[in-house]
């Protein structure tokens, strides 16, 4: 398993929460989020400072929906609650909760559910900083409606996925069937972006801000907007292992106000953040700029889950064949973490 590099010694973390303390709170960074309140809102706690930091290993998305955690640990969120926060790629959540190899992880909430509903030891302890889809359906030049997709080749990023979901119901809700076109599993972001500009697909799901690169330059047309279609469907979910929230609820705590003040504090300073976005995503300054604009709607940072939504979306998956049956959500969930806004 593949790790990033990131993680703090505890000898170095002590020493800077010392010299944090000395300079006073201004000089630690800002807290934009809701919770519990963060050390720099105030004095410093001599007997936190004293403390060691408390070791997690997290599985955060990867790509742009992952970015602003990673900002966040930057500035010194993760820290500030206690945490030695260990980020780690994963390609399969659920094996590595199961293995114990990771502790939390970021997880499409139809994933979790069927995981969760079929006897994996895991739960879900909140909702992400979104949970409507971010998916858009793009067009390839000369395609200007969906209804110009009628025997043309659609990318649903992969069988079965959410963006599947939102590919065949986009196209079902407005006429055509699976028979009415060919669905090619074409990956997503730029995976997604390069089968559309190269002709390998006509039209594909795909999320920002590639969406908006298609439109600024000319190489695609937005077609549809996700949540538009599917706007109670669920889309992420934060989950632990049993045996870790047992052992360790504090840390789950502390990690879900580190990852809501991480969230808070990008989308309220959307400048700093998109530097830092630019210096990951090598992409048009111009597209992450009206990728932030469209999606604002989206960045709720609501860390409730709706039941409601679930089992809206446990239909939806099993009307698709995608799930054979709906599960007890009052069953995988534990929600006595998720941070209170002030």
């Amino acid at each position: 398993m593949k790790r990033w590099g990131w993680k703090t010694t505890t000898v170095a973390a002590l020493i800077l929460t010392t010299v944090l303390a000395g300079c006073g709170a201004k000089d630690k960074p800002a807290n934009g989020a809701g919770g519990s309140a963060s050390p720099s809102g105030g004095s410093a706690k001599p007997a936190q400072s004293a403390q060691p930091l408390q070791k997690i290993r997290y599985a955060a998305f990867a790509g742009v929906s992952g970015l602003a955690v990673q900002f966040g640990n930057e500035k010194g969120f993760f820290k500030e609650e206690g945490l030695d926060v260990e980020f780690v790629v994963n390609q399969d959540p659920i094996a590595g909760l199961t293995s114990k190899d990771i502790d939390i992880a970021d997880i499409a909430t139809t994933s979790a559910i069927i995981a969760a509903g079929k006897g994996a030891p895991i739960k879900i302890v909140s909702s992400m900083f979104r949970t409507k889809g971010p998916f858009y359906l793009i067009g390839a030049p000369g395609i200007n409606s969906i209804a110009d997709l009628k025997g043309k080749k659609v990318g649903a990023a992969a069988f079965g996925s959410g963006l599947d979901v939102y590919t065949q119901t986009i196209l079902k809700k407005n006429g055509l069937g699976k028979n009415d076109v060919t669905l090619i599993a074409n990956g997503v972001n730029d995976a997604a972006f390069a089968s559309l500009t190269s002709g390998q697909v006509d039209a594909t799901i795909i999320h920002e801000p590639f969406a908006s690169l298609a439109e600024i330059t000319g190489k695609g047309k937005l077609l549809a907007k996700g949540w538009d279609y599917l706007p109670n469907f669920h889309t992420g979910v934060l989950i632990s292992r049993n045996d870790y929230i047992e052992k360790h609820p504090d840390g789950v705590e502390k990690l879900l106000r580190a990852y809501f003040k991480s969230q808070e504090y990008a989308k309220s300073h959307l400048d700093e953040y998109k530097a830092y976005f630019l210096s990951k995503i090598k992409i048009d300054p111009a597209a992450v700029d009206k990728a932030f604009e469209r999606e604002l709607v989206l960045w709720e940072n609501v860390p409730n889950v709706d039941k409601q939504s679930l089992l809206e979306t446990q239909q939806i998956q099993k009307d698709l064949g995608f799930q054979d049956q709906i599960y007890d959500v009052d069953k995988i969930l534990d929600l006595r973490f998720i941070p209170k806004k002030n």
